[in-house]
């Protein structure tokens, strides 16, 4: 695996006291009040989603245990917000909490064209030091791009540590957790505030600008392309959404829409080059677009699929000219186009015989190719603010 590196030409901004990730710059951003503040969850069952009216504090005739049919119990959320130089200090002390089983959380600034992001969960819980391992090699990227977000949870005991895009710490434990924690933060020397982030801050998003954190000096450079590909195969991450619907953020049915999804392809002969696959097509879910894929891929026995790199839906209007003559109303799953770009290959001395500066040849240890999506969404909006 290639390494990660961080630029070294950007600035760390601050807004008074509190420095920033380095992938954001303030424009009129407001200083946030630093500490923690405290929200009570009640117990949520498996049946009933979605709710998300808190109240502060301990409620009358609250009960403890689990929600109804073994759903979430009763917890307090904390949430930290400190200046970027003591976030890894609360983060260490956060992740003491964790079990010796967690399972890993990961949120990414999406593509897709109605999704602003996307959330990749563990389909198994995985060793804490395992874990923890695989965060320390990535630390530096996570805590500088508000583009990413990363934690883990477990079940037996309910906690979650979580850092949100900006840096927040989110520690979500059973009430009777509570004292627990509180000595935790205190002996950090942070206490409860009123509020962190100045309320309705995420409704103006010219407070400030993301910007990329990564060296991408040339196309082989590590993008958030492949840190999202290395933490996946890593922590076992899926996307956590229904293979089978075709929903937007708010729950509304899309139905057929235009897809986008690049693949790495290895070929048949022993001597050739391994791709990047580009497939346009329309589909109701990304379960039909998966078929369709593998359809081609049957068809077409010279290659063999090896990695997924990205799979998102695409704004009509941001179809590609080769699509323009595609109708806006489609009815049926369907395969549009399909693009091959192939590695170039290498000599003996390692030299791309042709010049050709994008690619490095067949032998490359990750799944990234010539082609570079175009940059995530989803990063560098300003934190919700408030008391949570």
């Amino acid at each position: 695996m290639r390494e990660f590196r961080l630029r070294k030409d950007l600035e760390r901004c601050r807004v008074g006291s509190y420095a920033l990730p380095l992938g954001v710059e303030p424009r009129g951003l407001p200083e946030p009040t630093q500490g923690y503040t405290l929200t009570y969850q009640a117990a949520e069952s498996h049946d009933v989603g979605g709710a998300d009216g808190h109240s502060e504090g301990t409620p009358d005739g609250a009960m403890d245990g689990l929600g109804e049919d073994g759903g979430e119990p009763e917890t307090y959320l904390f949430h930290v917000v400190v200046s970027h130089e003591r976030v890894k200090e609360v983060l260490d002390a956060a992740f003491a909490l964790l079990p010796g089983e967690v399972t890993p959380v990961l949120e990414i600034g999406s593509r897709d064209a109605y999704r602003s992001v996307d959330v990749y969960v563990a389909e198994e819980a995985i060793p804490l030091d395992e874990f923890l391992r695989t965060w320390y090699e990535f630390e530096p990227v996570i805590l500088e791009d508000v583009c990413v977000g990363a934690g883990a949870n477990s079940e037996d005991p309910w906690i979650e540590v979580f850092v949100d895009s900006w840096k927040g710490i989110a520690i979500h434990v059973p009430i009777e957790w509570r004292t627990k924690i509180e000595t935790m933060l205190h002996g950090l020397g942070l206490h409860e505030v009123p509020e962190t982030w100045p309320e309705g801050l995420s409704d103006n998003p010219d407070v400030s600008q993301p910007r990329e954190v990564l060296l991408l000096d040339d196309d082989l450079a590590m993008d958030l392309d492949e840190l999202l590909l290395e933490l996946c195969a890593r922590w076992g991450l899926t996307l956590n959404i229904d293979p089978d619907s075709n929903v937007d953020e708010s729950g509304r049915e899309l139905g057929h829409t235009l897809w986008q999804s690049i693949v790495v392809a290895e070929p048949s002969e022993p001597d050739g080059t391994a791709a990047d696959i580009m497939f346009w097509a329309t589909a109701s879910s990304i379960a039909d677009l998966d078929d369709m894929i593998q359809e081609w891929f049957d068809a077409h026995p010279e290659w063999s699929l090896r990695s997924l790199l990205s799979m998102d839906r695409v704004a009509f209007d941001e179809r590609p000219e080769a699509l323009s003559n595609l109708p806006y109303k489609r009815l049926r799953n369907e395969l549009h186009r399909v693009e091959i770009e192939r590695w170039a290959p290498i000599n003996a001395d390692g030299e791309n015989p042709d010049g050709d500066a994008d690619t490095d040849g067949g032998e490359r240890g990750d799944d990234s190719g010539g082609r570079r999506p175009p940059n995530r969404g989803g990063g560098g909006r300003p934190p919700r603010g408030g008391g949570s």
